[in-house]
């Protein structure tokens, strides 16, 4: 026990020591990737070893499904950019740019010209942090390939083959296609079958090789940077550096729900806010009822799951429109945070064909359901939102219940589980916020799942976590359940509200439920091992299903 407390002290300086010097980068203002700086952050990454990026200590092994996971957090081509500039929001969108959203992160970037990426960034630190340590990541993994793809700085056969099919204009034949697959198992010291799988995971219907031109670019642009033809740099706008930290985009965000709460006169109504996604409260309000479907279960998957199935497009799109003519109101997010709203009156609301048809209700309650926050920019958002409208009346806001669900970590157990928050301790400082939370384990008693109750860490980034750190929180007295990056953020706003400022009522009722998207301590559990599909359904429902339950029987 003395050694792995050891050893996660040791993974818990790395990562202090990390963001600082991220945060020192951000206020200079640009760094070189092979610069003192560039490498001495690498080194710091490497050091601490994170489970989500598998192989990087490993020298002579390129890791595939930590690239793959990267670069769907990354905007299309960014192999090709030797210069990234992180940016505010600054007006490209006026412009002829056209954005570029990865698949998996929502912000907006910008491809200047045949060199130059621009990024932008609106969540707060957390967002800069995370880049940046996606890219310290691609570009250690960038150098490896250069080193087994130039051989005393001369260029290999094999990576000569590699070229070639990179700039070839026709179609690959199967027999071509393997046997540059077998090439290319040699550059990212991977066996066939690894390389065939990792094709197919990276391939688009509109570029089916694009594993090919993605190492083709990040070994080149690596080449060129050590032998002096270019330089591969991060920059940060002067904007950007003034900007952060100044709740901007909080304040424009909340400012646009309030206003809207107030012109439908529903402002002085109780308010009632969810953090979830945008589908979950709404299919279980409108779903069956869209479909002209009776609800007689606990909580009936098939609706959803069919719901969720990337083939149903016109389904979902059906229940929006019945949702948006049922006394849902859809808030399109302007101001840049990446938070969509939906705000739905349930003064009145026929709860036949819902889950809740057996609930007495016959209060005006409102609910403001708000998309995931990312990081910090949790307490932002939810700072600004409890705080008084000012602009064209005054109002506080009547909020009588803070619900948040999220997916997160979990260290004991297996994805899809559910974890039970009863108090979240902040990574890295002595912040602890304790809470009385409207849910419990044994709400989710008889469903079949795995739940956990206890205390969960916020970390400043799920990229930086190793097993040293999990295992300590888990396996010490701190007893951990598991990790995620907003529950303390959101809990310091609600307590702040509530306690300090007086904006809110004291007793304002907090409930707070994660499914678990991956366990890391397990071999093949990590983020970088794919998605939880439809494995997801059950536990988002059962959790949106409950506390809508605590907001109406309350």
């Amino acid at each position: 026990m003395l050694r792995n407390s050891s050893l996660a002290r040791q993974s818990t300086e790395s990562i202090e020591r990390l963001y600082i010097t991220m945060r020192h980068l951000f206020y200079r203002g640009a760094f070189k990737i092979t610069g003192n700086s560039g490498l001495a952050l690498r080194d710091l990454l490497l050091k601490l070893n994170p489970e989500i990026y598998g192989f990087i200590a490993d020298p002579n092994t390129v890791e595939l499904e930590g690239l793959l996971y990267v670069l769907d957090r990354l905007p299309e081509g960014i192999e090709q950019t030797p210069y990234i500039n992180l940016t505010a929001d600054e007006g490209y969108a006026s412009s002829h740019f056209e954005a570029i959203v990865p698949l998996k992160r929502r912000r907006n970037c910008y491809r200047i010209d045949s060199e130059q990426m621009n990024i932008e960034v609106l969540r707060g630190r957390s967002e800069i942090y995370d880049i940046l340590t996606h890219l310290t990541f691609f570009y250690n993994e960038a150098d490896k390939i250069m080193y087994r793809a130039f051989e005393n700085n001369k260029m290999s056969r094999v990576w000569e083959k590699i070229e070639h099919v990179v700039h070839q204009k026709k179609s690959l034949s199967l027999e071509e296609r393997e046997v540059a697959l077998i090439h290319l198992a040699h550059i990212l010291g991977r066996t066939f079958e690894e390389t065939k799988l990792a094709y197919e995971a990276f391939s688009f219907d509109e570029n089916k090789d694009r594993l090919f031109h993605v190492i083709y670019w990040m070994g080149k642009l690596s080449h060129m940077d050590y032998n002096g033809l270019v330089s591969r740099e991060i920059t940060f706008t002067s904007t950007l550096r003034s900007q952060i930290g100044h709740h901007l985009t909080g304040e424009k965000w909340a400012n646009q729900i309030k206003y809207e709460l107030h012109s439908k006169n529903l402002h002085q109504r109780p308010l009632h806010i969810i953090s979830a996604n945008m589908h979950s409260v709404m299919n279980m309000l409108f779903a069956h009822k869209s479909q002209g479907r009776e609800y007689d279960k606990s909580l009936e998957l098939s609706v959803y799951e069919e719901l969720s199935s990337s083939i149903n497009k016109d389904l979902r799109d059906n229940v929006r429109e019945f949702a948006a003519n049922g006394g849902m109101m859809y808030i399109e997010d302007t101001s840049g945070a990446n938070i969509d709203v939906q705000i739905i009156d349930l003064k009145g609301f026929d709860f036949d064909q819902t889950a809740f048809k057996s609930i007495k209700y016959d209060r005006n309650d409102v609910l403001i359901v708000m998309d995931y926050a990312f990081g910090e920019q949790a307490f932002e958002v939810m700072d600004e939102l409890l705080k008084p409208y000012r602009e064209e009346d005054y109002f506080e806001m009547n909020v009588k219940s803070v619900s948040i669900m999220g997916k997160a970590g979990i260290l004991e157990g297996s994805k899809g589980d559910i974890m039970v928050a009863d108090s979240f301790v902040f990574e890295g400082t002595a912040d602890n916020y304790p809470f009385d939370n409207q849910l419990s384990k044994s709400d989710f008693d008889g469903y079949d799942l795995g739940v956990y109750q206890g205390m969960m860490v916020t970390v400043l980034g799920t990229s930086l976590q190793n097993k040293n750190i999990l295992e300590f929180f888990k396996d010490t007295s701190w007893e951990c359940i598991g990790l995620e990056m907003e529950g303390a953020h959101y809990q310091k706003a609600i307590q702040i509200a509530s306690k300090i400022r007086g904006h809110i009522d004291e007793n304002v009722r907090v409930s707070y439920a994660y499914y678990a998207s991956d366990n890391p301590l397990e071999t093949g559990g990590t983020l970088a091992s794919g998605g939880l599909g439809l494995t997801g359904v059950k536990p988002t429902y059962l959790i949106t299903l409950k506390m809508i339950e605590k907001i109406l029987q309350a």
